[in-house]
């Protein structure tokens, strides 16, 4: 816990001091970075940037295996381990083994030591100001590694000046934030959406920022009402499950509800005013671009859009043949600003920058006003008998059905269709799934969207797979369905 931007700039000087005196890297080095939300690694992404290296923050829940692969992409040099972690990192080392970067391992009380000793251990001998190694503009100073909602995650490069960019378009433009601020909110520190949202923006304008290692709906509202936050950032699954319970928390504090990570579904954003009194601030952004680029808040809102691009980006929709199309038609989201996508030695590059613009992989529409509307991934839109469905407009229809927990919604190969709708439902508690709620589901689907969406198939199950920023993998689904 820092209580003050005193301690926490301390605390960013020793690991500096560590990273350049004690492991001996320089500036350019790669460090991985493998911790949940904590004060430590929160100063120690920013002891990486002070020291001229680059970051590479990783997901808390990732196998030795999927660590392995980040390791020889990112060409690691050190690796920085939360002691509660450690086991993935022991088991990369037993695979690597004189091959596998050097481990140092953090909040570590009564641990065996990593390969130099803890980083408290070293950190024990520095207490001077560390000097911030003069970068240049486009040096770069992160990889950041997508989740994987399509398959194999890619690495994203970005350089000093992107994390600069990001503090001040949307947080300034969108948010307002003050120094008054309190944020808070579930994403990790490894996703950009929480870098930013939890870390970066805060520290811009001098507000505070809470980082707790584990939230559930009902710690998250607790620990609102106990921080006093103003701004929170998470998903729509939890927004969702936290309007059921607001009632009995103290969220007098809050200001501004920020939805990103999977599309915010229009019962959600509805259940949450009715709990709260907030219009929820919905938002696309995108690893590529580090940070949020289309959103919209307070009077700016129009139910159904994600929003505006936000100042110093622009946007607009393109057909395949990279024309622009005008409002009404559905095509490829394409986006241009101060950040864009960079991948690390990945031929995918191609397919997302095409003529400076950045394709995003989403289905977008936009009306006469400039709001642009979010219909489904690319890769998720159904055609089913000549007919477009977007599987997130189904997948909100079901969740206005009272039973409907979660839902996810897939095209399923069909030899008559093409495809045809196929609904992944989780029920709520005392709704029996069945073939009886499956037949009432459906029906219910035909009164909320025109009949021929309806899906034909109902599946129901106890979870969906989702990566560790809760962003539904219907690759997964559709995998099952072959």
């Amino acid at each position: 816990l820092f209580r003050s931007y005193a301690a926490l700039a301390a605390r960013v000087d020793r690991i500096a001091h560590v990273l350049r005196r004690d492991l001996k890297l320089v500036p350019g080095n790669r460090v991985l970075l493998r911790g949940a939300n904590c004060p430590t690694m929160a100063a120690a992404i920013l002891a990486v940037f002070k020291a001229g290296c680059i970051a590479v923050p990783t997901m808390p829940l990732l196998r030795a295996r999927e660590l392995g692969a980040i390791v020889d992409k990112a060409q690691v040099n050190a690796v920085l381990c939360a002691a509660s972690l450690r086991t993935e990192i022991d088991a990369l080392r037993d695979t690597l083994g004189a091959d596998c970067p050097p481990v140092t391992l953090f909040d570590a009380p009564g641990e065996p030591a990593g390969d130099q000793g803890t980083l408290e251990a070293l950190m024990a001998h520095h207490d001077a100001p560390f000097p911030a190694f003069e970068t240049a503009a486009d040096d770069v100073c992160l990889i950041s590694f997508t989740s994987g909602t399509t398959g194999i995650p890619k690495g994203t490069m970005h350089f000093h000046r992107d994390v600069l960019a990001i503090c001040d378009c949307f947080p300034v433009h969108t948010l307002r934030s003050t120094i008054d601020d309190v944020f808070i909110g579930t994403p990790p520190l490894a996703f950009t959406f929480g870098l930013g949202g939890l870390l970066l923006f805060p520290l811009r304008v001098g507000a505070a920022g809470v980082v707790i290692e584990k939230l559930t709906p009902e710690t998250l509202l607790a620990a609102i009402g106990e921080h006093r936050a103003t701004v929170c950032f998470t998903a729509p699954t939890f927004y969702r499950q936290m309007a059921q319970l607001a009632s009995g928390f103290d969220l007098s504090s809050l200001s501004r509800s920020v939805s990103a990570g999977e599309a915010l579904p229009l019962a959600t954003r509805d259940a949450w005013r009715e709990a709260t009194g907030l219009a929820m601030i919905d938002g696309i952004g995108a690893t590529e671009m580090l940070h949020i680029f289309i959103s919209a808040a307070g009077d700016a809102i129009r139910p159904g859009a994600t929003g505006k691009p936000v100042p110093g980006y622009r946007a607009c929709i393109l057909d395949e043949d990279g024309r622009q199309l005008g409002p009404g038609v559905i095509g490829r989201l394409a986006v241009k600003g101060p950040t864009g996508c960079r991948y690390l030695a990945d031929p995918r590059q191609r397919d997302y920058v095409q003529d400076g613009w950045n394709l995003t992989g989403d289905a977008y529409e936009m009306d006469g006003d400039g709001y642009f509307y979010y219909r489904s991934r690319l890769d998720d839109m159904i055609i089913s008998a000549g007919y477009n469905i977007a599987g997130v407009e189904v997948e909100e229809a079901l969740l206005r059905h009272p039973a409907v927990a979660e839902c996810a919604v897939i095209g399923r190969q069909d030899e008559e269709r093409g495809q045809v709708v196929e609904a992944h439902v989780v029920a709520r508690s005392g709704h029996a799934p069945g073939e009886a709620l499956a037949a009432e589901l459906q029906a219910f689907a035909k009164t909320q969207i025109a009949p021929y969406k309806y899906p034909r198939r109902v599946v129901f199950r106890e979870s969906l797979p989702r990566t560790e920023t809760g962003k539904l993998q219907r690759f997964k689904l559709r995998a099952e369905a072959l």
